[in-house]
This record gives C-alpha cells, sequence and structure tokens, in this order.
C-alpha cells in the first residue's frame, strides 16, 4: 500500500522525468480568475520582485497562485526535490507568453461594461479605465491581492511605478489619474491615500466595498453602482402648502432652484438647519416633486445599518456629482454634521471639512448638481462655509395654526378638538413627533377603549417632548377665560372696551398691563383676543428663560416670529423678567435680552401685550415704546359685591344678604384672581354658604403684604 504523503514514485511523460508529487494538501478550484488578472500577478511577481516572496527553498508561499499562473506542476514537492531557480526560469517563460498575448486579455464583461458606462458618464480618459479596472479587481480578487502584498508596503511614489509596470502604461499619466485635480479622483470612484505606507490595495480605496462588488458582478445602471452610498429619494408625503410657514423663504428657494436647473447653474447650495423632526427631508422631497427633478440622497448609514463617516460620505456625494451633472436633479445631504461638526476642538482636531478646507470650498463653488445641506442646527459651522452658501434658513417648529392643522390631518381620526387644541399648544412640538405618535395608537387602537386614545396620544407626545429636554403637554387651556368674566369687573385706569373697539380696527398696538397679581391683567389678553376673534399666544417668563447664553435671546425672537406668521395676540407676562432697568445690570447677557425684547416689540406689526406686577423695574427706554400703560388695581366696592354675587348663584348659593356689603367693602385688596383661587379651593373643600364665600375671600386678602391694614371704615 502506497501512503500518498510519503511515498515518491518517479514516472516518465513524453520521454521526461517528473517527479510526483506528495498528496497535497491545496485543492484546485474550478475557477480562476480573468486572464487579465494572472498577467497582472505575473509583472508583480516577474517584473517587480514579487518573486522573492512567493518563492521558498522548499515550494511556493501561495499553492493557489502557482496553481493559476500555470506552476501546478511544481506544487508539494518534497522540501529537497523543489528547485527555485527552475520554478523562477518556468514562471519567467509563463510571463513572456502572457505577455505575448496581452493585446487579447481584457478584463471580464461585466467590469468592462460598467467601466465604460462609467468613462462616458464622468468622462474618464484610458489610464482613468484601466486603473478603475485594476482598482475594482484587486479589492475583489484575493489572489491579486495576495501577490500585491508581497510588493510590501508602499510610499505614493513606489505606487506610481507599480502601476505603471502592472498596467504598461508611463508613469506620468498614472501620477495625472491619481492627481488630486484629475477626473478619477475628483469624481470619488478612486482616491490614493497619500499619507505614510499601506499595501497597494489599501493605497487605492474604492467608493466602497459594495461598489467594488457591482462593478465586477453585474451590468448595472450608474445609480445601481451606487448603492449603499448615494439612494434614490423616495415619493414625497407632503407638499409645499404644508410649508407655508416658510413661504418667504420658498418664495425665494423654489423660483431659485428651478432657474438653477434649467440654466444648469453652476456652485448651486442650500443649507438649511432646524431642530430634528421639524420636516427638513420632506421639504427637499417636496421641492424636488414640485420642480419635476429626480432627488439622490447622500447616505448616511450603509446597508448593513452602519455609520458611514464623513470622508467617505463626502466620497460618495463626489461621485454623485459627477453620475447626475447631465441629469435633471437634485442631490441631498443630511445630517452634514458628520462632516462639518465631526472634529474636537478640545483635542485640537479639526473636522472632516476642515481637513478638506480648500476641496470644499471648491466644490461649493463649482458643483454642477444643485445641493441642499440639512442640519439640525447651525453652531459650530465655520463662517467662512456658511458664507458660500447661496441661502441659509432655518426651519422652525410650525406655529400654532399649523401644528393645529397636522394634528388635524395627520391624528384627526384619533383626537377630539379639543386635544389637538391643547396638544398644539406645545411649542417644541415638531411634525415627526406627531407622525410616530399616531402610527403607535393606530398600531394598538383595537385593543384601546375609544375615549382612551386621546390620552394615550398625548402620553406618547409628552412623553417624547420631556426627552427631548422640552416641556410636556400641559392639561389646562392657557387661553380659557374663567366661567364668569366680564372686563367690567376689571378696575382699570381706563375703558377697556374702548381699547378693544380701538384694537378693532388697527390690528397693531403695544400694551403694557401693570398692577398687583391677580387684578385680570392675563384674562383680559385672553378676552381682548377672542373678541377681535384672533389667535392668542401666551408666553410665560418660564418659557423664553434658557440657561445657554443667548437663548433667551432667540426664544423672544421666535415668540414674535411665531405670533406674526399665525396673526396671534401675542402676550408675555411676566415681562419684568426682559425689561429690567439697564441701569442696574450685572451681566452683559442682561441687557442684551433687554436689546432683544425691544427690538422685537418696534418691529411686530401686530397686538403686543407686556403685563407685569413690578412697574417700578422696568426699563425706562421700554416704557415709551409702549403705545398704552393700563394700571390694573384691585377691585373696587360695588365690582366686588356683584362678583360675590355672581359667584353666589355660580356655587348655587342663596342670594348674599345685605348684612355681608359691609364685610365685602372692607376687603380694599380684592381681585379677581382671589375669586379664581376660592372656585378651585370648593372642588375640594366646599362651600355651603354666601358667609363662607366672603370667610374664604378674607382670608384671601389677608394672606397678602399688608393685607391685614384696614382702610376705610371697620
Amino acid at each position: 500500500r502506497i501512503v500518498a504523503n510519503i511515498w515518491k514514485v518517479v514516472f516518465v511523460q513524453h520521454g521526461e522525468p517528473i517527479m510526483a508529487r506528495r498528496y497535497s494538501r491545496y485543492t484546485r478550484h474550478s475557477t480562476a480568475p480573468d486572464p487579465i488578472v494572472l498577467l497582472w500577478i505575473l509583472r508583480i511577481l516577474v517584473c517587480l520582485g514579487g518573486h522573492r516572496e512567493f518563492l521558498r527553498p522548499h515550494g511556493f508561499n501561495c499553492d493557489r497562485i502557482a496553481d493559476v499562473i500555470g506552476l501546478g506542476a511544481w506544487i508539494d514537492p518534497s522540501p529537497e526535490d523543489f528547485n527555485m531557480k527552475a520554478a523562477l526560469s518556468e514562471m519567467r517563460s509563463l510571463h513572456l507568453k502572457a505577455e505575448r498575448q496581452q493585446a487579447k486579455v481584457l478584463p471580464g464583461a461585466c467590469l468592462r461594461h460598467n467601466v465604460g458606462q462609467l468613462s462616458r458618464l464622468v468622462g474618464l480618459n484610458a489610464t482613468d479605465c484601466r486603473i478603475l479596472e485594476f482598482a475594482v479587481s484587486i479589492h475583489n480578487e484575493r489572489l491579486l491581492d495576495d501577490a500585491a502584498d508581497w510588493l510590501g508596503q508602499l510610499s505614493s511614489t513606489k505606487v506610481f511605478h507599480a502601476l505603471s509596470v502592472i498596467l504598461n502604461l508611463p508613469e506620468s499619466d498614472i501620477r495625472a489619474s491619481l492627481n488630486a485635480q484629475g477626473i478619477l479622483v475628483r469624481s470619488g470612484l478612486v482616491s490614493m491615500d497619500r499619507s505614510g505606507t499601506s499595501t497597494l490595495r489599501g493605497k487605492l480605496d474604492m467608493l466602497s466595498g459594495e461598489f467594488s462588488d457591482l462593478m465586477a458582478s453585474a451590468e448595472a445602471d450608474p445609480i445601481d453602482l451606487l448603492r449603499g452610498t448615494v439612494t434614490a429619494a423616495p415619493p414625497a408625503q407632503l407638499d409645499l402648502a404644508d410649508y407655508g410657514h416658510i413661504r418667504p423663504s420658498l418664495d425665494i428657494l423654489h423660483p431659485y432652484l428651478s432657474h438653477a436647473t434649467a440654466t444648469r447653474r453652476a456652485g448651486v447650495n442650500i443649507f438649511l438647519h432646524g431642530a430634528p423632526g421639524t420636516g427638513k427631508t420632506q421639504l427637499v422631497r417636496a421641492l424636488a416633486s414640485k420642480l419635476g427633478c429626480e432627488l439622490f440622497e447622500v447616505a448616511s448609514e450603509d446597508n448593513d445599518g452602519d455609520p458611514v463617516n464623513g470622508e467617505r460620505r463626502l466620497r460618495a456625494f463626489r461621485a454623485a456629482q459627477s453620475f447626475f451633472t447631465r441629469r435633471q436633479a437634485l442631490i441631498t445631504f443630511d445630517e452634514v454634521e458628520d462632516v462639518f461638526n465631526d472634529g474636537d476642538s478640545f483635542y485640537g482636531r479639526k473636522s472632516t471639512a476642515q481637513v478638506r478646507k480648500a476641496w470644499i470650498n471648491r466644490m461649493l463653488e463649482e458643483n454642477p448638481v444643485p445641493t441642499l445641506w440639512l442640519s439640525n442646527a447651525i453652531h459650530g459651522l465655520d463662517p467662512a462655509f456658511i458664507r458660500r452658501f447661496d441661502m441659509v434658513f432655518e426651519l422652525p417648529v410650525p406655529p400654532k395654526k399649523q401644528r393645529e392643522r397636522i394634528l388635524q390631518e395627520t391624528c384627526g381620526d384619533l383626537l377630539d378638538a379639543a386635544s389637538i387644541s391643547r396638544i398644539a399648544e406645545a411649542e417644541t412640538l415638531a411634525p415627526a413627533v406627531v407622525t410616530k405618535a399616531g402610527s403607535v395608537i393606530r398600531a394598538i387602537r383595537e385593543a384601546l377603549d375609544p375615549q382612551a386614545c386621546a390620552p394615550a396620544f398625548e402620553r406618547l407626545i409628552s412623553n417624547t417632548l420631556v426627552a427631548q429636554g422640552h416641556r410636556t403637554i400641559t392639561r389646562n387651556d392657557p387661553t380659557r377665560l374663567p366661567d364668569i368674566y366680564d372686563p367690567r369687573f376689571i378696575h382699570a385706569d381706563i375703558d377697556l372696551g374702548n381699547v378693544a373697539t380701538g384694537l378693532l380696527g388697527t390690528r397693531s398696538g403695544r400694551l403694557c398691563l401693570y398692577g398687583p397679581p391677580g387684578t385680570g391683567k392675563t384674562a383680559y389678553g385672553r378676552w381682548l383676543a377672542g373678541k377681535l376673534d384672533m389667535p392668542l399666544s401666551i408666553k410665560r417668563a418660564s418659557d423664553l428663560i434658557s440657561k445657554w447664553v443667548g437663548d433667551t435671546e432667540k426664544n423672544i425672537a421666535r415668540a414674535f416670529h411665531e405670533a406674526e406668521q399665525d396673526g396671534a395676540l401675542l402676550l408675555i407676562d411676566e415681562v419684568d423678567s426682559f425689561l429690567q432697568d439697564r441701569r442696574t445690570a450685572q451681566h452683559g447677557w442682561e441687557v442684551s435680552e433687554v436689546n432683544e425684547m425691544l427690538t422685537q416689540m418696534e418691529s411686530f406689526p401686530g397686538i403686543f401685550i407686556a403685563s407685569t406686577n413690578l412697574m417700578d423695574g422696568l426699563d425706562q427706554a421700554s416704557l415709551r415704546r409702549f403705545d398704552l400703560k393700563v394700571k390694573f388695581d384691585f377691585l373696587r366696592s360695588e365690582q366686588a359685591w356683584e362678583l360675590v354675587r355672581r359667584y353666589c348663584k355660580q356655587l348655587q348659593l342663596p342670594s348674599p344678604q345685605p348684612e355681608l356689603l359691609d364685610r365685602t367693602m372692607r376687603l380694599r385688596q380684592l381681585t379677581p384672581g382671589d375669586f379664581a383661587a376660592v372656585i378651585r379651593r370648593h372642588r375640594f373643600h366646599p362651600i355651603t354658604s354666601p358667609d363662607l364665600l366672603l370667610s374664604a375671600l378674607e382670608a384671601e386678602c389677608a394672606i397678602k403684604e399688608g393685607g391685614k391694614a384696614t382702610i376705610g371704615f371697620l
């Protein structure tokens, strides 16, 4: 019995003795690389000296490569029978034979087809095409990669030389094609890492791994070759009518993009920023639909769901610009933070855009396909980049009127009118949050009681808002007036009815309502909005003050802007927080807040009401900005008595006896707010008689500063 991996037997074939090899662990595969790949391997081994690593004293470094290039007969001899010189001689003969056939040796059909397509689309020259073919092959053919590894770690200069030999092209042409200004590199298809040394494969970086696979495996449409890096956008779910709150910006943006696509204007770039979920992506899709353009989006993650870094996203963007130059198209680059804000100033690490600053600047001036850059925030963006965008504008959270419309259209089957109005008060509520909550409730709708849909929806919205760092939805309607309200029960130094009549005609004015707490200042603003049939926007100090320097000013500006868009009456309560006397300010931001408030007041075209309990502390300059200053004071005796009578009726109590009038007249610090407090207490501590009602009002007055000091007679 012959043990194949031990015994050696000599045979005679064609009259020449050959050595019968030991049983080899190497298994021959049925498929071999394309002939062009074999030629490249032979050039690496013979012309570039790769044979020094390939050939060993006792055999080959890689039996698979030996087999495919024609040295299969030399595989796995006994150590003492392997002849390096003879194997090298035969390899050189195989190389010469392959060189004589080089004119007939071509890449695979799929690769030739796809490279040809890209050549016509992007404008590649012959050298670009040969380099691209080789780069695709070395990323797909393991044997070619293995052979190239035997060249060791290469500098950029050595890469130029190696490619010149492997592709049989002048080194000057190779350098020109791999130059940063060359079409091959500018298109993002292939780039060369010029930093340090690396293997040949490592030096030739492809657009993506999937791009390499597709180039070699199937005849594909150019957009398919970009799979995983650039995708065709899905249809828009909204239209431009849903963005009425940014109509002034759209009135510029839409015709500008229309002109740019029609005239092939270069260097068109729009920077759109706004909080997450405000609809930036949907806006771009709606614009593309309106313009009749294709829309392509630079992916932020690959097909496996893994994030794509900023450098590679820029490569994909460059490829998209080259691919779609001749198409009626727009490109979207979302989450630009990956490129512009991925540095770390603390550690001195520059962002991708700063590292590629010259290229970014040139690209923003020369890109042939109009591009919309989307970001959640603009802070941290280098001003040198900002000034190169044609338009920069914010997509804010829609104003209340628009929020109500979105809630009605997307969730009207889940919510009643009161719920819609209440939820719409959340000024940080983004459309995407509404859509997501609606989809969740619809998924479990059958498991919920019909009356539970709206509360469940509100709970989802509130939880999301809190998680985002915003305030939750308030359960009380801030625009609701007390059940008993009449401006005749307001003790003001001017006829409030006449004020309403005057504003009904002008629809413009700045009012300052001042006086003790509870005297009805905010309630009058609510009543006035209803009288004028205007939406009401109420902002308290806590709604506007931020812990971040500069954000309070932004919140003030946003409040005025939103009220203007909604055509709403704007009421800012506790305005003394923003209009304190600048002469007593201790910090620069205190002055800045006053200045911002004054600026917004002067430019606001609608009706603005400011209320304060601390008139004496207001900045003197602010007082001149108010068209009317109205003092709200404690109730007069006759007003207080009439309110006692009305509340007794509301609480279904007996009519108050005349002897209670004297007690009422002694309450010189009584306000409508005291009645509201007593009525709230009645819900859990019932009031059963007019006498108890007066006692409760007396208690409210007694706890006020100076409340025990009597005025008038006892």
